[in-house]
């Protein structure tokens, strides 16, 4: 119904922001990295879906027609609603989703927020002919497709979720370990934690 919205941006929220259309004000829920990207007062477009439900009419936005595309195709799978499908968004690129379902890669698709084992092989029996972005080539381990350095999986997950539960962001921790560089493989997840915040703390 709504494909765009075009206008400025009044207010920024943890998952959503307030756009000021002609003097009408549209609560956009966003994903973690177009949030990153908005700017309060900023003028800016949003590519837009409208999602009817019972009790709520809600308006999902997008920066890049790619994630808005993604986001389309991610809805129809079974078991994955818009908030799921944000989620996976705002935590790994098209490109690499992508890549990750061509190739069956059921240990980056299950590291996503919301996807189990189950919900990774429907995302790859259900998209596997319809997820085209980006070119081919090898698919990240789980957590490199997220921006993240490389490090044990254990360790990244416990130290990943230990941040997102202090309140932080998926789009802050994926950029705070990005900053890090390469961590070392022995370090373990206390370790690991003391370093993100330390340098959480300095942003």
């Amino acid at each position: 119904m709504i494909g765009f919205l075009e206008g400025k941006v009044e207010y920024i929220s943890m998952d959503y922001c307030l756009l000021d259309v002609a003097g009408v004000g549209y609560r956009v829920f966003v994903s973690a990295n177009t949030r990153a990207q908005l700017k309060t007062g900023q003028e800016t477009k949003l590519f837009t879906h409208l999602s009817v439900r019972e009790d709520a009419m809600l308006l999902y936005g997008f920066l890049t027609r790619d994630e808005y595309e993604l986001f389309q195709l991610l809805i129809t799978v079974s078991g994955i609603g818009p908030k799921v499908a944000m989620g996976i968004i705002g935590a790994i690129t098209p490109e690499a989703l992508s890549q990750a379902v061509q190739n069956k890669n059921i240990k980056t698709l299950t590291a996503l927020p919301g996807i189990g084992k189950k919900s990774a092989e429907r995302l790859i029996l259900e998209l596997k002919d319809k997820l085209h972005f980006g070119g081919e080539g090898e698919v990240p381990e789980a957590g490199t497709a997220f921006g993240m350095p490389a490090v044990g999986d254990d360790v990244f997950s416990e130290a990943s979720a230990a941040l997102l539960s202090l309140g932080y962001s998926q789009s802050e921790v994926a950029a705070v370990f990005q900053s890090m560089g390469n961590i070392d493989q022995n370090n373990d997840v206390q370790t690991v934690i003391k370093m993100a915040l330390k340098e959480l703390s300095r942003r």
